[in-house]
């Protein structure tokens, strides 16, 4: 029997942050508060009430676009989306249909790959239902959240490129600063429609909704692949419809049919007038956009550095930032710091995306420190932390080091005395007599007794090399 190839389109919806919702002048974050708190007359939908358009979402909307090499429409509207559910007060949800917003784009993967966009669109969020045995409870904090809904083209043919465009679409978010992307909170989600066939036509989808992890997207392709054969190699057929994710099973399950098209009676929204763009406006905001992750796997591929360390860091717009003003004040010093982000920094539980970091020359500043001999390795990856932590980042790494008692003694004439006392010292006659004989492994035992007179303010490679300079 021939292979089954998977066919994959994902929808993810990004929640913009915005101060203010998309159409009323309410507080956009509506995290730990209080049901039902963050919610105006325009979001419950009270008659009379009408919707004004947020300019900062439009502007959210044209970055996000940027980020994704897409096209930006200069003349959108919007259009209601009638269907009727507890969570959606008016009975419609106003979203574009026809003329949206963003258009036509690509993003490029790290693995070479590109998925196209097909469009994005603004749109508002629903509310939240909460469901407890037999009675639900409606939240609309979120109702009126301005959101982007992205559609992918069908280019994804495998659960980890489906995964790494998840993650890479995540990064682009976060670059433009479109998103706060706590995928815990629901501020990315994701709706994934799969489908497999053994010839050249496309077989029935399926769609996963509401993904909010890049490994449930991962973990439910594969599964969905696995059931959508299974039946197909029995002779069933898969039937269009929606399904749920549970990700404690590590199954879907099924939702509701799509057999049939629901029809949502798509209007033109007569309360909200079309959005009129000029190119200067996408243009002034194309030049405020920052670096985006290619710039910097670019810019980092000098470095020679592991894929999956550069990687680590370009999760974290802020490493990424630094590591680059790094490499523009000395490259020669960057893969240090690199490899401080990866190894201390990214070790880190509950590392926070907003953390505060000193700056790229700061930074320099300490990677010159441990070349010059002036902080071990190990000393300098304990001022990074003080660095890190937000009360010391006012201080400069050698006001750090000196607080913390880690710098180290470089004084030839200094380090020679107390040599000197360390070899005169009866317990280390033996040691020494070895190294004269050429017994080099006996030179540990040497620089540890220096480093215990000085209180490991000695730097060691100086020691080792005017111990054998003495003994030679």
């Amino acid at each position: 029997m021939s292979e089954y190839k998977i066919t994959i389109g994902i929808e993810c919806h990004v929640q913009l942050n915005t101060k203010t919702k998309l159409f009323s002048a309410v507080n956009n974050d509506a995290v730990d508060k209080e049901p039902n708190s963050c919610v105006s007359p325009i979001d419950y939908a009270l008659p009379g009430m009408l919707p004004v358009l947020n300019k900062a979402a439009v502007e959210k909307a044209v970055r996000a676009g940027l980020a994704m090499n897409c096209s930006i429409n200069l003349t959108s509207r919007f259009d209601r989306k009638h269907y009727y559910y507890p969570d959606l007060p008016k009975g419609y949800q106003i979203s574009q249909l026809y003329q949206p917003i963003i258009g036509a784009g690509v993003i490029h993967l790290p693995d070479g790959s590109d998925v196209h966009i097909e469009h994005a669109h603004l749109e508002e969020d629903a509310g939240k239902l909460t469901h407890f045995g037999n009675y639900s409870l409606v939240d609309l904090n979120r109702a009126g959240t301005p959101l982007i809904e992205i559609v992918s083209m069908p280019d994804i043919h495998s659960a980890a490129q489906a995964r790494a465009y998840c993650e890479e679409l995540h990064r682009l978010m976060m670059y433009a600063d479109v998103t706060n992307g706590d995928l815990y909170q629901g501020n990315m989600r994701f709706d994934v429609n799969i489908s497999i066939s053994n010839t050249d036509k496309l077989g029935t989808r399926a769609e996963i909704k509401n993904l909010n992890s890049f490994r449930s997207v991962e973990r439910a392709v594969e599964y969905e692949y696995k059931r959508q054969k299974a039946l197909l190699e029995k002779g069933e057929r898969v039937i269009q419809e929606t399904r749920g994710w549970n990700d404690t099973t590590g199954k879907t399950t099924s939702q509701r049919s799509k057999e049939e098209a629901q029809d949502y009676r798509y209007m033109p929204e007569p309360d909200v007038p079309p959005i009129v763009l000029e190119q200067s406006f996408v243009d002034k905001i194309a030049a405020t956009m920052p670096l985006m992750p290619a710039d910097y796997r670019s810019k980092f591929g000098v470095l020679n550095l592991d894929e999956s360390a550069v990687e680590a860091i370009i999760n974290y717009p802020v490493l990424a930032q630094r590591l680059a003003e790094v490499c523009d004040k000395n490259v020669n010093l960057a893969p240090r710091v690199a490899n401080w982000f990866a190894s201390v920094l990214l070790a880190e539980e509950n590392l926070d995306k907003d953390f505060s970091l000193a700056t790229g020359a700061e930074l320099v500043e300490l990677s010159e420190m441990v070349e010059k001999k002036e902080l071990s390795s190990t000393a300098a990856k304990d001022v990074l932390m003080e660095m890190y932590d937000k009360k010391n980042t006012a201080k400069t790494p050698h006001q750090l080091a000196k607080e913390m008692n880690l710098l180290q003694e470089n004084d030839e004439n200094a380090l020679s005395a107390i040599i000197d006392e360390v070899l005169m010292m009866p317990e280390c006659a033996k040691a020494a007599e070895d190294v004269r004989n050429g017994e080099m492994k006996a030179i540990g035992f040497l620089v540890g007794q220096v480093m215990k007179k000085s209180k490991g303010k000695a730097n060691p490679a100086s020691v080792n090399e005017l111990i054998r300079n003495k003994l030679s």
